[in-house]
């Protein structure tokens, strides 16, 4: 990814896998870039003088955002921006009023493609110098008086089947708007998924960990049995720069996104500072039994609940998204399931450890010699002529973001909301993000916003527009503080 802003989709589950990175520089160049897929997004950044103001808000309600500081965002044009933006892809009806609409903009669909093309066509506008590498992703850099890889902020533009208007778009749209303030008061600074099965794919193959050809060989999960590579071509996406960090590199990852849980708003919190992501594997597990005989839904049905159980035991989270079943006749028994599995965990050995005891308990159920936890008790069994597989589709170990950023987060939050610290806590995101992989290669972290009933990949996902405002505002002043330790030289 390059400096600046990208926009492309291959970093999260091939369903939802579009990003876009915004990348400034001061003495550097600030860019926004967008993944090529989400489904499953960055920031750029920039630094600027910025000094601790006094809070304005009542307790820990609205109006928070501080009067006093250098460079604002302009909360009306972030929002007027994000919604005008949803008509492309706009998804089930939630609500009455014209926004409250779900979305559904597919990885590399014609809805992703009139998106691509705004944020081409919006950050080129602002003076950025647009890239797009082999895998979609797209980045924009804002140059700066000084070489070298700039500083990013991004997320993604692809959503869920049945998304909202949040998750990644939110993100983007404040690197848009971080460019436009920058853009206006002639600042220089210093330097998913939900299509194709694969999570952050647009940022793993950046990062070197998924192979390129491995991602264009990824078929589309939504029944088209369109590949990712013939997608790309048939939109234009699949650019000529190589897919690598080496090609695109950056200096830092910043990324802002609607925190996907209840503990912003529920402990009435506007900012959290994320420290890092828990560690995740997903798998598909296919049951074999046979038609009309040995009925392999009602065992994939006990595996699905034993998985539950096991892992609240080990305060994990397993759960499963998708699952098919053959031949699919109301009057025939299916001789054979798959079903995802998505088994995560804030350490990496608890993962290890409720992946290995499944595979003991799946394989015990399957044969009938056991009855774990009661689940064959007052059931038809039938006879024991199943078998179950397992195969893994992706892995990610633990991340911890950079010291260096976090420290940046908080300090411009603070700037923003104030320095009794109510409003801001620290977090850990349970959901796998794009800078998951940025952080391999870059110093990265990220923001996150408070969202209704923390619901997320669901049309009803809303953030109140103060709250992002106050997210954007925090994204930018957070580029701004790492792109002036950058051009200090206390930071790489």
């Amino acid at each position: 990814m390059t400096p600046l802003l990208k926009c492309s989709r291959a970093w999260r589950p091939f369903l939802q896998s579009s990003r876009c990175w915004t990348g400034v520089r001061a003495t550097r160049p600030i860019s926004l870039s967008v993944p090529a897929s989400a489904a499953a997004a960055s920031a750029p950044r920039h630094l600027a003088a910025s000094r601790r103001a006094i809070s304005s808000g009542a307790g820990h309600g609205g109006g928070v955002r501080q009067d006093k500081l250098p460079l604002k965002v302009k909360p009306e044009r972030l929002m007027e921006t994000l919604h005008e933006t949803c008509a492309w892809g706009t998804g089930k009806r939630w609500g009455k009023a014209d926004t409250e609409t779900g979305m559904s903009r597919l990885t590399l669909s014609d809805a992703d493609k009139e998106a691509r093309d705004w944020f081409v066509e919006t950050v080129g506008g602002l003076g950025c110098r647009v890239t797009v590498d082999a895998i979609g992703n797209v980045f924009a850099v804002r140059p700066g008086r000084s070489d070298g890889p700039a500083t990013f902020a991004g997320s993604h533009l692809d959503t869920q089947p049945t998304g909202g208007r949040y998750d990644g778009i939110l993100g983007i749209m404040a690197g848009v708007e971080m460019l436009r303030v920058l853009h206006e008061n002639n600042v220089e600074t210093d330097e998913e998924g939900a299509r194709f099965p694969y999570s952050m794919m647009g940022s793993g193959v950046w990062a070197e960990a998924l192979s390129l050809e491995k991602a264009y060989d990824l078929r589309s999960v939504t029944g088209d049995n369109a590949t990712l590579k013939s997608e790309l071509e048939r939109i234009g996406y699949r650019g000529q720069v190589p897919a690598s960090y080496r090609s695109m590199p950056m200096g830092a990852h910043f990324e802002l996104h609607i925190e996907q849980g209840p503990i912003l708003e529920a402990e009435k919190r506007k900012i959290g500072v994320v420290q890092g992501v828990q560690a995740y594997k997903w798998f598909t597990i296919e049951v074999e039994g046979r038609v009309n005989r040995s009925d392999a839904l009602l065992l994939a049905s006990k595996l699905i609940v034993h998985g539950s159980r096991v892992a609240t035991k080990h305060s994990a989270l397993v759960s499963t998204g998708i699952l098919t079943l053959s031949p699919g006749s109301t009057n025939t028994i299916p001789g054979n399931v798959r079903f995802s599995l998505d088994i995560r965990a804030p350490r990496n050995e608890t993962v290890e450890e409720v992946e290995a005891r499944l595979r003991q308990d799946f394989a015990a159920l399957a044969s009938g010699t056991e009855d774990i936890g009661g689940l064959h008790e007052g059931g038809t069994v039938g006879k024991s002529e199943f078998s179950v597989s397992w195969r893994t589709d992706s892995a990610t170990t633990a991340t911890v973001f950079h010291e260096d950023c976090i420290r940046c987060v908080r300090e411009a939050a603070e700037d923003v909301l104030g320095a009794d610290g109510r409003l801001v806590r620290d977090v850990v995101s349970g959901a796998g993000h794009d800078s998951v992989y940025a952080s391999r290669v870059c110093p990265t972290t990220m923001i996150f916003v408070p969202c209704r009933d923390g619901v997320s990949h669901n049309p009803a996902e809303y953030t109140a527009p103060e709250d992002c405002a106050v997210g954007a505002e925090v994204l930018m002043h957070s580029v701004l503080k790492y792109d002036g330790l950058r051009g200090k030289g206390l930071v790489g």
